[in-house]
């Protein structure tokens, strides 16, 4: 009897303990929770008696409900400790073939990278290969149409002004007459040109105008290259590496020569070479050169030579034409189309050899060592139109040279355009 008491002792126990934790305020359970660990936390002795007691009644409704608590709970933490684990197995797989990917993709890409860039480098530089010269010749006929353009505006400028000049030259005999008849209606003095407004705005408008037509003629003197010419050389300073060599389309074995040049000096020295020809006998076999403000030709020596005084205007365009011939040794120098000097007994039955050095902008003069240059005779400037023919041409060929579109002829020795002249130090074309 003893231990049936004890077992129904028991099981009062577990019951009563049961509804206390039922009744309980604030809904703590005491008896048993799930904790993170999915562990039935509680009383040691009361699991025991639980256990001890289960096996020999039924579950209440509310031991089911626990039970199924902690069921799903459970089954819910591994399920979540399960996906945690699976993700990040595969978050650590992704990564790792994210990495490789990545390798293999900057790989690829440098390579392809590489590839397109040469291919590109590659058809640019067969498209200005095949373009330059298409190029090359469209620049030449813009900067053509341009200055055949700019050459029309300075004629029509030209044009406008002889009419301004012929205006105001008959503006006073045209005031003359309303003047008078203007006094002969009026008894006190009628007003001149200058007293009626009209009259006056009209006369400064056209002094404006006139000036600004000056000013337009100025700058185009100054910017068109002359005589139609579509290069010119540039000697942006003295300099004894600043020259240019010519290399004649015939021998240079003379006995009479016409040389032609047009130039624009930024100064001119005591001796300003523009152009010389010479050999290792003499260096001085032809020379045109400036003074300050006058041209000499020399032909066969410092000896023989021309000078003409008071031609040379720097910061202007000036053309230049020099003969020689060794019958009689006649000389002349031209400006412009014009003659200013000419003489006799200038290096007579002289023949100028081959093999010589021509050149512009400087003289090669043996003044120094190995034939060097010297900086002072170096010319400074723009120079253009560079022809010599074999024979003394006439006053009208000669003429023809300053004219427009005179740059279309060419010598036989040397013609513009055409002759080899190679540029050194600096020297440069310009159009």
């Amino acid at each position: 009897m003893l231990p049936q008491e004890i077992l129904s002792l028991l099981t009062l126990l577990c019951v009563f303990r049961a509804s206390v934790s039922v009744l309980d305020e604030d809904n703590d359970y005491d008896l048993m929770y799930v904790n993170l660990d999915n562990e039935i936390e509680g009383p040691v002795l009361g699991t025991e008696e639980t256990v001890s007691c289960d096996c020999q009644r039924e579950h209440t409704k509310w031991d089911k409900l626990f039970i199924m608590l902690e069921n799903s709970q459970m089954k819910e933490n591994m399920m979540l400790q399960a996906m945690d684990e699976i993700l990040k197995v595969d978050l650590q797989t992704l990564k790792a073939e994210l990495s490789q990917l990545t390798t293999n993709l900057a790989g690829t890409l440098a390579t392809a990278v590489e590839k397109v860039i040469s291919h590109i480098v590659s058809q640019v530089e067969q498209a200005l290969l095949s373009n330059s010269d298409p190029a090359g010749e469209a620049k030449r006929l813009h900067e053509s149409e341009q200055g055949k353009l700019l050459e029309h505006i300075l004629l029509l400028s030209h044009n406008v002004s002889s009419r301004l000049s012929q205006l105001e030259s008959s503006w006073p005999r045209r005031c003359e007459p309303e003047a008078q008849e203007t006094a002969f209606h009026q008894d006190k003095f009628s007003p001149t040109r200058g007293d009626d407004p009209l009259l006056n705005s009209l006369w400064k408008e056209l002094q404006q105008t006139r000036t600004e037509l000056k000013a337009s003629q100025k700058w185009a003197a100054q910017h068109l290259l002359p005589a139609g010419c579509e290069t010119a050389v540039l000697f942006p300073m003295r300099s004894k590496k600043i020259y240019g060599s010519v290399h004649p389309t015939a021998g240079m074995t003379l006995r009479s020569f016409t040389a032609c040049i047009w130039i624009k000096v930024t100064e001119a020295l005591n001796k300003t070479i523009v152009f010389s020809y010479g050999t290792k006998l003499n260096p001085y076999e032809i020379q045109l050169y400036l003074r300050q403000e006058s041209a000499v030709l020399l032909v066969g020596g410092d000896q023989h030579k021309l000078v003409v005084k008071n031609i040379v205007v720097p910061g202007k365009w000036i053309h230049l034409c020099g003969t020689w011939s060794s019958e009689n040794g006649s000389a002349s120098l031209w400006l412009n189309g014009e003659l200013t000097a000419t003489t006799l007994d200038i290096a007579n039955a002289h023949t100028i050899p081959n093999g010589g050095i021509l050149q512009i902008g400087q003289e090669k003069n043996g003044c120094c060592a190995g034939g060097g240059f010297d900086e002072a005779l170096a010319f400074s400037g723009k120079l253009t139109g560079f022809n010599m023919w074999d024979r003394v041409l006439s006053a009208k060929e000669i003429a023809a040279q300053s004219g427009e579109d005179a740059c279309s002829m060419r010598g036989n020795i040397i013609g513009w355009g055409v002759t080899e002249v190679l540029l050194y130090g600096g020297a440069q074309y310009i159009s």
